[in-house]
C-alpha cells in the first residue's frame, strides 16, 4: 500500500481592488447576477459570471423549486445558457458571488460537486484551464483550472 497526498493551489486576494480589471468586471457580473436568483426557500442568491474565448459575458443565477431538488445552481444556469448559446466558445473564466441578507457573503461560496463536475466537462470541452474566481466580501479566492477544485475529476470515458 502507498499512501498519496493531493494538493492544490489558489489565489487568496482580500479585495475586489486587488483583481485585474477583468476579473473585477466578472466579480462585478457575478455579483449583480446574484440579484436574479429565484430563492423563496433558500434566501441564499447566489450569481455567476462567464467570460468566454470572444470576451463576452454571460450570467446565471441559481433558481429554486418547491420540488426540490428541481432547481439549478448558478453555476450550472450560466454554464448552460452559455454552451447553448455560444457552442464554440470556450469558457476562460467562471465568477460565482452569493449574497444574503442582502450583503455579500463575507467569505466566498463554493461550488457543489455537480457544478464542479460540469466546470470540468466544460473545461475539456474548451481545450484549455477554466478558471475559476470565488467572491466574497473580505476573501476572493482565484483557482486555475477546475481541476484544483476537482481533483480526480470524472473522465473515464473519454478513454473508452
Amino acid at each position: 500500500m502507498n499512501i498519496k497526498e493531493i494538493h492544490i493551489r489558489y489565489s487568496e486576494y482580500d479585495s475586489q481592488e486587488q483583481l485585474s480589471p477583468e476579473d473585477r468586471e466578472l466579480a462585478l457580473a457575478a455579483i449583480r447576477a446574484a440579484g436574479n436568483a429565484y430563492t423563496p426557500y433558500s434566501h441564499f442568491n447566489v450569481g455567476a459570471a462567464i467570460r468566454l474565448s470572444g470576451g463576452e459575458i454571460v450570467t446565471g443565477a441559481n433558481q429554486e423549486n418547491m420540488a426540490f431538488p428541481s432547481g439549478l445552481c448558478a453555476e450550472r444556469t450560466a454554464m448552460f445558457h452559455a454552451a447553448s448559446h455560444h457552442p464554440d466558445k470556450a469558457m476562460e473564466t467562471l465568477a460565482l458571488a452569493a449574497i444574503q441578507d442582502g450583503k455579500l457573503c463575507p467569505v466566498p461560496a463554493t461550488p457543489c460537486g455537480a457544478c464542479r463536475q460540469v466546470m470540468a466537462e466544460y473545461q475539456s470541452r474548451g481545450g484549455r484551464p477554466m478558471e475559476i474566481l470565488m467572491v466574497g466580501a473580505e476573501k476572493i479566492w482565484k483557482f486555475s483550472r477546475v481541476d484544483d477544485m476537482l481533483p480526480l475529476i470524472f473522465d473515464s470515458l473519454k478513454n473508452k
